[in-house]
């Protein structure tokens, strides 16, 4: 869920392939980008990904048509923006296919995002072969109505800021640990669910990442019983990198 910090993960492998079972595709090359994490920049390769054709891009989300949008790409401070344009110019989105997810560089900006996902109602869905990762599973949770397909992959892992602490590092009540378990009651779980799915999270090192299946996945979005509560700012959260880590990870 959260990312993770440049040193560690400048040591890792960062491939991750997926695939978007759409009716037109076209083969994305290896591309580059720079991202900006907490003390210091970080060079990040991005896997190739099978995407549809797109007729808008909007940072890391792509236009399919006027109802469906993809995710491919790590969010950052200026996602929550780019998604308010997007649905301005394109209105009717109602689902969000999360193909390529590997976290965000803003945590607080990508709990923002969430919430602008659920106000808007729109739908979250992970193709087969579809890899959500780290702050990408906010994102996925923030579904009006959340789709797994069979094949899709997720991952998840313990937080950790810019001085080194981790989530076990606070008080489980603290506001760095509160802010996180107010979000998941807000999509939709109950507040042991929440609790739990967290505790699950937190359980697997910054530095190292849980993964789940279709299956495990789906056996957390049976605990999201609970009714949604109003979203609420949030204005202190640290930026964290995200995660990319090798398939050696597994």
């Amino acid at each position: 869920m959260r990312s993770i910090v440049a040193l560690i993960l400048a040591c890792l492998a960062l491939f991750a392939p997926s695939a978007y079972a759409g009716e037109v595709v076209y083969e994305v090359t290896i591309t580059e980008e720079w991202v900006e994490a907490p003390a210091s920049g970080r060079f990040v390769v991005a896997p190739p990904a099978a995407l549809p054709a797109t007729i808008a891009t909007y940072g890391p989300f792509r236009v399919v048509d006027g109802h469906r949008a993809v995710l491919a790409g790590a969010t950052d401070s200026r996602s929550p923006a780019l998604f308010a344009a997007m649905l301005r110019d394109y209105p009717g989105i109602a689902v969000l296919d999360m193909v390529e997810c590997p976290g965000t560089s803003d945590d607080w900006a990508n709990l923002k995002l969430g919430r602008m996902i659920r106000a808007a109602g729109i739908a979250t869905h992970v193709p087969a072969g579809g890899s959500v990762r780290s702050g990408g599973v906010e994102l996925f949770l923030a579904g009006a109505q959340r789709q797994v397909d069979d094949g899709a992959e997720f991952a998840v892992h313990s937080w950790m800021d810019i001085y080194g602490r981790q989530a076990k590092d606070f008080a489980p009540d603290a506001p760095q640990n509160r802010a996180y378990t107010d979000y998941y009651r807000e999509m939709g779980m109950t507040p042991e669910g929440a609790r739990d799915f967290y505790e699950m999270t937190n359980s697997t090192p910054f530095a190292q990442a849980h993964w789940m299946d279709a299956d495990e996945m789906r056996g957390w979005l049976a605990r999201s019983e609970a009714a949604i509560a109003p979203a609420r700012q949030q204005s202190d959260m640290p930026k964290l990198a995200y995660l990319d880590l090798a398939a050696a990870s597994y």
